[in-house]
């Protein structure tokens, strides 16, 4: 209790008067972090200013984080709040004055009892008990705990190191121990008979006093008895103990020290013997104990007895234990002097009245009322619900357990009830006989072990919840290893699980609550089923300390004694006392588990409900949904498990007003609909012609197509989502319905949809179909699910007659009246506006909720009921704007959510982010989660709707409605530009860089900045930036506004390479082409292999050649002067060139870069043929030369020297960029993804319309090249259809001329089969064929141009059949043979096909041998080749096309192209497109009259045909909505031929 006052000055003063030194000495004291006491202390904060401190402040300008706001402000109102003398310490005294202080802290005792009477020191761990200035940061922060039960044998008992006990104590009433304190600090000098002679000392006299005071009493060796350093009194330091009987034995000097041999049998009955309690310190390297000795002076053992004992002390200077005067000793408050001579007549006399005493204290204290118990119904509630009358779906819990005992497992039904988000299980035994095996019955987990949690391939958090399924399905973390594993995780033992794996576990849980769970969103339960060991309590520390302390957690132990040791473990976290406020203990489970049940909302049925065909229903197990997992499958009996009699009106009321609000509906909205409890919900118009649609598909006898798909195209926020759903309620019992959840691979959706169908039905072709919702997902998407669900009807050998599924496809659009009208039959539009129908609905419903709800809380409805009319959002704005401070945090979040809103659809902000960007401490206690809705301003609780994600419970907010964040923009851009508000938004670290859901928040942010408006997706107009920056580039400040924001926004997202980029593109389309090659360099440095960024750099220098070249000013310019245009250009090319290097990006097929390099070159020779020195009468002619020979004009000699090599190198380059397009074009289907789209920096046309582009590029590429001398030059300008006879034409000015009619590639020859002129397009061809010389040879020819004029000539056939320029098959045959199946020297992909097509057999009897290995060889070069081109490109980009089709015909006519199967499909686009997709085509009576059915056989998963001779077969690939039957079967097929070999379409079984 010593101490200097100096040391303690700071704690006498009242805190209004505390200096900074003060506060941060106190600071320190409460366990603040150095770095903001320093800050603190440099900012002036005095005992005054630290009595008003606020959050917003210690946020701001100290930057704190919440955590310690939170725990700051909390000690500092404790500290206002409580007597300034509390924190008072007594200076350095000694002797009588220090006795009273004692007695003081002895009487203040008596109010709280300590241990025994089982006291609460809630209060008492606040309170600093002493803290010296001279303390460091890295000090302990000592917690109060209690003493061990007197007099009781307590195996699990253990100590905290530096935690305090209660202060030494005087007598209270003679069975409340009195208690005093030795720190022994030198055991490690004493040896063993020096300890003994110390501890005798103390103990003797200790108990002495105890004796004649009557009084129960523990002496402690291992606590400090006084202040020393920067220990406390109090403090438990613990000793080692190295031998046990040296304390034992000490007791030996009873008979040695006391009078007689009465008293020294009086002292070993009241001496109880040394207890041992263990100290548990996690820095320590040794053991430590505290080592306790109870005195129980019993009344009849003492009565009439006085006592006087002889210490021990050890004599250094002799080596030998001496022995003082007998004398008594008697308890002084804390202190234990001798009875002195003056008052011991006195004293004896008072005895009789101790005695006295003594017993009746005795007698009370056996009379003690029968503890009924405690009622833990109520506690066990609100520790599961966090306050609420009931447990429902709104929280997580995750299970803490170890080994359950088989009766154990009969009684955790309500565990199969609650959300269970994931168990730790130290159970090794678990999967095979313990609990996991038990709840895996009924519900389905995931086993895993921490590894899985470790996350070492660095996924982001998304994907790695996604690869762990964590939220559906129960995760099940097996701690400990798992019997029976093959994998051989195996069981360790306490130490070597410390040693192994304790750091995993620390890994998992700062993952789930950190960045997995909102905080308050989920309770961790722990349950002790069996004795306690390490792990189960490194477990509790580990969540303890993620958590921020002990809400949220809660303990269930049925045996006492397995509590006690787990508690006395915990403790090192977390004090006795709130331990013992979240713990259930000895109530047996049996009724824990009644009680539960009594007050969970809804029950998890182990079944539900299917319709099936004949009108009944059949049963899912729900552990068999839960493998459906990419499903939320609607059940018959949906909602029915729910408890009406548990659910109070508040809460339907709540739900309601939600919906209404803006919220999505809700199963439980249409089942309490059903029920009557809350208002019937609108039909809307919408509702009524798609449930008309879906009765048309349903109702045919005989289905047109097996899958079948609904459109709903909503504008945002006009209730299409609740149309959709209303529709799967309504129809839940006539189809069996799911809703397609979000994210999910298409394969794994398809399985489980195929799963649902076919659940308990016998027979695959009387099944029921699936009516599936697919909400927002993008249109390849639902093609490739609409593919693979076909693939699997046609390998199950359904008839295509049934109807096996429905798509019911709800999307948002801009303008969903013409996404319609795109698709009439199949689409309904829902808008903001109303029919007069609806608005009469609506007016009244609007008046009948208005009755139960403020008309302010349900806006979106009221919205909705004007029809969304503009002057009413207009003046409902100005209002709330007039209204709100603008000033105000609150406000300025308005203005983020608004813009984020307006532009990103689908955007939301989480509670969390808001709260970090505001600066508000998260409240978390069991009662409320946040703080955040205290501190919105009314005006923000009207705009905003709180959301919570189904699956993972994240909350958030967004405006309650687009147009409303729309108009608020507007009416703010006076005074808040979104530029503004957008660098405020990006400005924001807390926001940016808080790590609670940060991915998805990032790319709401990057869509902000990147996502382009597309008409194709709904949106009014197409976009050549994100509508933000438009709209920035068009404010006050205009582009430069634009570049700033962008680079704001680089920096923001981490260097985020497309932002560059998109910067880049901002800049050259403004002509900044310096600064744009910059970002384009900067981009390029981040992400050096991307197609996108390298194609960017490019356009930079291709924009800037142009610019150039428009902004001459000489139309004749000489040599010097175009060389800085030439230069620019070049590095285009060089720019493009690399790009098409580079691996393809996994998203993109056709490598855009070579159109670029096109778009340059092209312009560049045109260019070329401006400068004056090539604009004489043999001007083209030179170039020509120049370019095409090694002749160099001496007028461009020097000028030129640098670009000599690679303008002579153009016209191949440009060449070889035309033939690459056209072969990408001839393997792929030429659509591209939406998020390429966003990227993408090429033309409308070359994106939307590549082939047009090839023919139109190669003609003016042609036309350059095409006039060689005068002759030519008169020539041209003397016709129009470039004829002339072949002979006279050299093979370089035959291909110019056939390039510039469109024969130069195999792409721009097939287009020409589109053309919707016919004999347009026949004529062309014959023009080109008669480019060729007559008579051709198969060695007159490159292969090249040998392999266009046999595709001329193929094409030629499709258009005009009876043409004299076609030659005969067998002709085409043998020109066809040069070309090279095989080896280094292989002809082109072109070539090959061509040989499939022309040898491909018309009968099984008639090929040769010969032309047999043509083929073959043929087709295994094509599918090689096609490998080896589809590697590193997604599936969904990698398309082929299937060019023609084997038809019945003979000769050429046997090849048919696919436009002649397009034209018999009628219908707008979408409907064509469905058709092809649907497998529908291949029914049409035409197609059938038109195409050949080829039979073959499949083997091993392959399908083959006859390869024409015995031995030999062709292996064919499936395409379309075809695949291959199980097993080996007899099929028929038509055939189709691609670039990737022969294809089967509309693979039947032979019967």
């Amino acid at each position: 209790m010593e101490s200097s006052s100096s040391e303690m000055g700071w704690q006498d003063l009242s805190p209004d008067k505390w200096t900074e030194l003060d506060v941060s000495c106190w600071l320190k004291c409460i366990g603040i972090k150095e770095k903001y006491i320093k800050t603190l202390e440099e900012e002036e904060v005095t005992g005054p200013v630290l009595t008003s401190l606020e959050k917003e402040y210690l946020s701001t300008t100290i930057r704190m984080k919440s955590g310690q706001i939170e725990h700051l402000l909390k000690k500092r109102d404790e500290l206002l709040m409580s007597d300034p003398r509390k924190l008072k310490k007594g200076r350095d005294m000694t002797g009588k004055r220090r006795d009273d202080i004692k007695e003081k802290v002895g009487l203040e005792q008596e109010s709280n009892p300590p241990s025994q009477k089982s006291c609460d020191n809630a209060k008492m761990e606040d309170i600093p008990m002493e803290c010296k200035d001279n303390s460091t940061s890295t000090e302990v922060t000592s917690s109060f705990c209690d003493y061990r039960c007197f007099d009781q044998d307590e195996k699990n008992c253990r100590y905290v190191k530096h935690n305090v006990l209660p202060p030494e104590t005087g007598i209270e009433n003679m069975i409340v121990p009195c208690h005093e304190y030795k720190s022994l600090e030198n055991v490690h000098s004493l040896g063993s008979e020096k300890l003994k002679t110390k501890v005798a000392m103390e103990v003797l006299r200790f108990a002495c006093a105890c004796m004649n005071m009557r009084t129960n009493g523990t002496i402690h060796f291992g606590i400090m008895d006084k202040v020393k350093g920067k220990h406390k009194h109090g403090e438990i330091i613990g000793v080692p103990v190295s031998s046990t009987d040296d304390f034992v034995n000490a007791l030996d000097y009873i008979e040695r020290c006391f009078k007689d041999s009465n008293q020294q049998c009086h002292a070993r009955s009241c001496i109880r013997n040394p207890r041992f309690i263990e100290v548990i310190d996690k820095e320590a390297t040794e053991k430590t104990w505290v080592i306790e000795y109870d005195v129980v002076p019993k009344a009849s053992i003492v009565k009439d007895h006085f006592y006087s004992v002889g210490i021990p002390k050890f004599s250094e200077k002799d080596k030998k234990v001496k022995y003082e005067e007998k004398v008594p000793y008697h308890r002084v408050g804390a202190n234990t002097p001798r009875v002195p001579d003056d008052e011991l007549v006195p004293f004896i006399q008072q005895l009789r009245e101790k005695d006295q005493q003594r017993e009746e204290a005795e007698s009370s204290n056996s009379q003690m009322t029968v503890n009924y118990g405690e009622n833990q119904k109520p506690k066990l509630s609100n520790l599961l619900t966090c306050g609420k009358t009931h447990m429902d779906n709104s929280l997580f819990y995750i299970i803490v357990t170890n080994k359950f005992q088989a009766e154990h497992l009969n009684s955790i039904s309500f565990l199969f009830h609650m959300n269970l988000f994931c168990v730790f299980d130290s159970d090794p035994d678990s999967k095979t006989s313990g609990f996991c095996s038990r709840y895996k019955e009924q519900k389905a987990v995931t086993p895993h072990f921490l590894d899985n949690y470790a996350n070492d391939d660095g996924l982001k958090t998304k994907d790695l919840v996604d690869s762990l399924k964590l939220f559906d399905r129960t995760s099940w973390i097996f701690c400990n290893g798992r019997k029976n594993f093959p994998g051989g995780e195996e069981t360790y033992d306490e130490k070597k699980w410390i040693k192994m794996r304790k750091k995993k576990l620390k890994t998992a849980v700062s993952l789930i609550c950190n960045d997995i769970l909102p905080r308050g969103s989920f309770v961790v339960l722990f349950l002790l089923m069996s004795d306690v060991e390490q792990p189960l309590v490194e477990t509790f520390h580990e969540f303890y300390a993620e958590m921020n302390g002990h809400d949220f957690l809660a303990v269930i132990s049925e045996s006492k004694e397995n509590y006690k040791k787990w508690s006395s473990l915990a403790q090192v976290s977390c004090p006795m006392s709130s331990l013992k406020d979240i713990s259930i203990v000895e109530m047996p489970l049996t009724h824990v588990d009644a009680t539960v049940q009594s007050i969970q909302l809804s029950k998890n049925p182990p079944t539900r409900t299917l319709p099936v065909l004949n009108g009944g229903v059949c049963f899912l197990k729900s552990v068999e949904e839960a493998m459906l997992d990419s499903l939320e499958i609607l059940s018959v009996d949906q909602c029915e498990e729910t408890k009406l009699e548990i659910m109070s009106e508040d809460e339907i009321k709540q739900i309601e007003r939600y919906f209404y609000q803006g919220g999505k509906i809700d199963w439980k909205n249409l089942w309490l609909a059903d029920k009557h409890k809350c208002g019937n919900i609108i039909e809307r118009d919408a509702y009524k012609e798609a449930s008309t649609i879906l009765d048309k598909i349903a109702r045919l006898a005989k289905a047109m197509r097996p899958i079948e798909s609904v459109n709903i195209y909503h504008h945002p926020g006009s209730g299409g989502s609740t149309v959709a759903r209303q529709i799967l309620w309504s129809w839940r019992k006539k189809v069996r319905c799911a809703v397609v959840k979000q994210c999910k691979e298409i394969t794994t959706v398809c399985e489980h949809a195929v799963k649902l169908r076919e659940h308990d039905e016998k027979d695959k072709n009387h099944c029921l179909p699936v009516l599936l919702l697919l909400e927002d997902h993008n249109a390849d998407y639902i093609d490739d699910l609409r593919r693979e669900l076909g693939n699997v009807i046609a390998t199950k050998k359904i008839s295509p007659s049934v109807l096996c599924f429905i798509l019911l496809i709800c999307k948002r659009s801009n303008d969903p009246e013409r996404m319609c009208r795109a698709s009439p039959t199949q689409t309904v539009a829902v808008t903001h506006e109303l029919t007069n129908a609806e608005r009469q609905l609506f007016s009244n419903k609007c008046e009948q909720i208005k009755r139960q709800f403020q008309p302010d809380f349900i806006l979106t409805f009221v919205l909705m009921s004007e029809g969304f009319e503009p002057s009413y959002i207009e003046n409902f704005v100005k209002n709330l704007l007039d209204k709100i401070d603008h000033s105000s945090p609150i406000t300025r979040l308005i203005r983020i959510v608004a813009l984020l809103n307006n532009y990103v659809q689908g955007s939301y902000i989480t509670v969390s982010h808001c709260e970090a960007s505001l600066g508000i401490a998260t409240h978390v206690d069991r009662v409320r989660h946040h703080a955040f809705v205290d501190h919105l301003s009314d005006e923000a609780r009207l705009i905003f709707i709180h959301l919570k994600e189904g699956s993972t419970h994240i909350s958030s907010i967004r405006i309650i409605h687009q147009l409303l964040a729309k108009e608020i923009l507007s009416q703010l851009s006076a005074n808040f530009p979104q530029s503004d508000i957008a660098l405020d938004l990006i400005n924001d670290k807390l926001l940016i860089n808080h790590r609670f859901s940060r991915e998805e928040f990032l790319n709401f942010i990057r869509a902000l900045f990147i996502r382009r408006n597309k008409i194709s997706r709904g949106d009014p107009k197409d976009t050549a930036f994100s509508p933000l920056i438009e709209h920035v580039s068009n404010e006050k400040g205009g582009v430069q506004k634009a570049v700033d924001l962008m680079k704001a926004a680089h920096i923001a997202l981490g260097k985020d390479a497309y932002v560059a980029q998109q910067l880049a593109r901002l800049l050259y389309t403004n002509l900044r082409f310096e600064e744009a090659l910059q970002w384009a360099e900067e981009a390029k440095s981040i992400l050096p292999y991307d197609t996108f960024v390298l194609d960017t750099l490019g356009q930079v220098y291709k924009w800037w050649f142009y610019h150039l070249y428009d902004t001459l000013e000489e139309t004749e310019p000489s040599p010097e002067r175009a060389t800085n245009i030439i230069s620019t250009a070049l590095k285009g090319i060089s720019a493009f060139r690399a790009s098409e290097k580079t691996p393809k990006k996994e998203t993109v097929s056709l490598n855009s870069s070579y159109q670029g390099e096109v778009d340059v070159g092209c312009r560049l020779l045109k260019f070329l043929s401006g400068v004056d020195v090539f604009l004489n009468n043999t001007g083209k002619s030179e170039l020509m030369q120049y370019l095409l020979t090694d002749y160099i004009p001496a007028a461009v000699k020097q000028p030129w020297q640098n670009f000599h090599q690679l303008l002579k190198g153009l016209q191949k380059s440009l060449n070889h960029a035309l033939e690459c397009i056209s072969e990408d074009l001839c393997y792929f289907q030429t659509d591209i993804s939406e998020e390429d789209e966003e990227l993408d920096a090429r033309d409308h046309e070359q994106v939307h319309n590549p082939r047009e582009w090839l023919t139109r590029k190669s003609a003016v590429y042609a036309a350059f090249f095409c006039v060689l001398d005068e002759s030519d030059q008169e020539a041209e300008i003397n016709s129009t259809d470039m004829a002339c006879p072949a002979e006279k034409l050299s093979p370089f000015q035959r291909q110019m001329r056939t390039y510039r009619l469109g024969g130069g590639n195999f792409t721009s020859i097939l287009s020409l089969l589109y053309d919707k002129n016919p004999q347009r397009a026949g004529n062309k061809l014959e023009t080109i064929i008669g480019m060729y010389p007559e008579n051709l040879t198969r060695h007159c020819l490159d292969q090249t141009e040998l392999a266009n004029f046999i595709i001329c000539q193929i094409a030629l056939n499709c258009t005009l059949p009876g043409s004299s320029k076609l030659l005969s098959l067998e002709k085409l045959q043998d020109l066809s043979k040069r070309f090279i199946t095989k080896g280094r020297n292989m002809s082109t992909a072109s070539a090959l096909f061509l040989l499939s097509l022309l040898f491909w057999p018309e009968t099984s009897n008639d090929p040769s041998s010969a032309d047999t290995q043509i083929l073959l060889s043929a087709i295994d070069a094509l599918q090689r080749l096609c490998w080896q081109k589809s590697q590193g490109v997604s599936q969904r980009k990698s398309k082929i096309v299937t060019h023609f089709f084997l038809g019945k015909a003979k000769g050429l006519n046997k090849i048919v192209h696919r436009t002649a199967i397009e034209k018999q499909i009628k219908g707008t686009l979408s409907e064509r497109k469905l058709k092809w997709l649907g497998g529908e085509v291949w029914k049409t009576k035409e197609v059938l009259q038109l195409l050949e059915r080829v039979e073959g056989w499949t083997e091993n998963g392959n399908l083959f045909v006859k390869g024409g001779t015995r031995e030999s077969k062709i292996r064919v690939l499936p395409r379309y909505s075809a695949s291959l039957p199980n097993g080996n079967e007899s099929v028929t097929f038509y055939l189709g031929f691609s670039f990737d070999g022969v294809v089967a379409c509309d693979i039947q079984v032979m019967e």
